[in-house]
Parts: structure tokens; sequence; C-alpha cells
């Protein structure tokens, strides 16, 4: 093998790697994106379900009172 076939091997391989690492970055970048985007609902959801806790808390703690007044 000459020197010019192992060069044109070598920069075809080359290519090869380039574009390899090209989507790779495009796929993270996506992957990135779309945990982004469920981080967002997941938060909502989060946000949500503190809002339910802290009335349910709320609730309990009435309740409490109450009882304790009913037999105080």
């Amino acid at each position: 093998m000459t020197i010019d076939q192992r060069l044109d091997r070598l920069t075809e391989r080359h290519e090869a790697l380039t574009q390899t690492v090209e989507l790779m970055v495009a796929e993270n970048r996506e992957r990135d994106r779309r945990w982004a985007e469920r981080g967002k609902v997941w938060d909502k959801q989060m946000d949500q379900v503190m809002e339910g806790l802290a009335r349910l808390l709320h609730t309990a703690e009435i309740r409490r009172r109450r009882i304790e007044r009913l037999e105080g």
C-alpha cells in the first residue's frame, strides 16, 4: 500500500469518524431537549402534588383542632 493510498484511507476514516461524532452531538442535543421538556412537566406535576399536600395538611390541622376542642 502506497503512502497516497494510506492517506486516502486515513482521510476516509477521519471523515467517517467526523460524521459519527456529528450524529452523536445531534442526538445528544435532541435528548437534552426532550429531558428539559420532561423536566418542565415533572416540575409542574410536583407543584400540584405539593399544593395538594399543603391543602391536606391544612385540613388535618383543622380537624385536629376541632377534635381537641370537642374532647377539651
